[in-house]
């Protein structure tokens, strides 16, 4: 399976970067074991009968060491990564099925322990997040001061959790998957964006940014649990455009513009045109990113009603919603169109970031 994966791929960056990730593995794995050679806790147990002599030879390369990260697991995830898109749906459950007789192996074998499989996963999680084939990291550092210090705020954070998980003698080394978590939220805030949850166009995040940022999405969803109640759903703003929170209920509608970066499609929105366009939370748009959002606000419109939502549905779809009521004259200034929003749904928060935003893509895009 692994040399068959160098033949699947479809695209050119799509073996490019398989190629790089399998590398990387293998160093990755090589530096694991060199750095932390643990010891085996327990005895061989003895071998005989037909096969004991072989295990006998075996023995005199196998060092009393034990291998973690399994790179058996780190490149269980990384072939699974590839061969998964390029399966039938119908034949998944053969794959999913052999994928985890390959991961139960590896705790039959005297090389490894359960200690292994986790590390190899973690490290293998970390690779493809790094390594993405369908997306780009691109590093803008922010100028908005109100990024920075909720960048701060989870710098700190996962620095807590690092210092706790490597407190000797603890027990508390779990704590680094959600360090690692708010070191790349806090990455997203700094100047990586929207793209830290590899997110696409169709709502879906990649495997490897979901497993990864799991501990912050639970807690983001917590959070949006908490205060989605003190809010209306959906409030009609003009004929044919709703402004909302992220669906937690099938909603009737004919197109879905979602301006969550964090969560995949709701479950909750039906086959209809839909269109992601993933913004960070609580921050202001660039021009080119409220563009983007606007231009895909008027490829939905002729579907006929459309829901423009976030998670509370409170400041990245409104901001939305303001510069469409602009473009489409329907208003004539920014202050109107805030005033138009805010009538329909009296909670929405524009902070001076915000307007800026919104007069600098007014001189950008609307005035000739």
């Amino acid at each position: 399976m692994y040399g068959i994966s160098l033949f699947i791929c479809t695209s050119r960056r799509e073996l490019m970067v398989h190629g790089l990730r399998l590398a990387v593995a293998s160093v990755a794995a090589s530096v694991g074991f060199l750095l932390f050679p643990l010891r085996f806790s327990f005895v061989r147990p003895v071998s005989d009968g037909m096969f004991g002599w072989l295990f006998q030879q075996l023995e005199m390369f196998d060092l009393p060491f034990n291998q973690a990260p399994s790179l058996h697991i780190i490149l269980l995830w990384l072939l699974w990564l590839r061969f998964y898109p390029h399966t039938s749906s119908k034949w998944r459950w053969l794959l999913h099925g052999w994928f985890a007789l390959i991961g139960i192996s590896v705790l039959t074998t005297w090389q490894h322990h359960f200690i292994d499989v986790i590390t190899g996963l973690f490290v293998g999680v970390i690779i493809s997040y790094a390594l993405p084939v369908t997306s780009h990291w691109r590093w803008k550092p922010s100028q908005d001061p109100f990024a920075r210090r909720l960048a701060g705020y989870y710098y700190s954070a996962a620095l807590i959790l690092t210092v706790l998980a490597c407190w000797p003698g603890s027990g508390f080394w779990l704590l680094l998957w959600p360090a690692v978590a708010l070191l790349m939220v806090a990455l997203g805030y700094s100047g990586l964006g929207s793209a830290i949850f590899q997110k696409n166009t169709a709502g879906k995040m990649s495997p490897s940014a979901r497993l990864l940022l799991m501990p912050y999405q639970i807690g983001a969803w917590c959070s949006f649990r908490y205060f989605s109640v003190k809010y209306d759903r959906n409030n009609q703003i003009t004929e044919g455009v709703l402004l909302g929170s992220y669906p937690r209920h099938t909603v009737a509608v004919n197109a879905v513009l979602d301006m969550t970066s964090e969560w995949q499609r709701s479950p909750y929105i039906p086959a209809v045109a839909y269109i992601a366009c993933p913004q960070l939370d609580l921050l202001a748009p660039s021009e080119e990113e409220l563009q983007r959002s606007v231009q895909a606000l008027n490829e939905l419109y002729p579907h006929g009603q459309v829901l423009v939502h976030c998670a509370l549905g409170l400041s990245r779809s409104a901001i939305v919603v303001a510069a469409w009521l602009l473009q489409q004259q329907k208003v004539s200034s920014i202050a109107e169109a805030e005033a138009v929003i805010r009538q329909a749904r009296p909670k929405i928060i524009f902070r001076e970031s915000h307007l800026d935003a919104l007069n600098r893509w007014v001189k950008r895009y609307l005035v000739l």
